[in-house]
């Protein structure tokens, strides 16, 4: 399932603008997020537990970190927000949509300056 994904991502951004993290696929950090933890109302020890998530992105060095799943999406956002950290943080479906030239001008709120105008008619 891993390398599934990872073919998705690469031909959506270029092979060449893909960076892994390390640990990767079975071995990933998680983020801290799922399992209800994001709304269990608990902010501090969820981020506390996020920490090694945030870490672990940094090291990329990439600009943006894709998510495929909203709890993860909701979490690194919030992560990358209390810390002030250069990451922007998108779902895999908006990266998808942005390729196919089909996303919405209502719908990229997460991009970067170098993407929120790709693929938008009449800008």
């Amino acid at each position: 399932m891993a390398e599934d994904l990872r073919y998705v991502v690469k031909s959506v951004v270029g092979e060449e603008n893909f960076i892994d993290m390390v640990p990767n696929r079975s071995n990933n950090y998680c983020c801290g997020g799922g399992g209800g933890f994001l709304q269990a109302g608990y902010p501090e020890e969820r981020r506390k537990y996020g920490e090694m998530k945030a870490n672990q992105i940094l090291s990329t060095g990439a600009q943006y970190c894709i998510t495929p799943c909203h709890n993860c999406h909701s979490q690194i956002h919030d992560l990358s927000e209390i810390r002030d950290t250069p990451w922007h943080n998108v779902h895999l479906w908006t990266l998808i949509c942005l390729s196919l030239g089909i996303l919405g001008e209502n719908e990229r709120a997460y991009l970067g300056e170098d993407l929120k105008n790709v693929a938008v008619y009449g800008a």
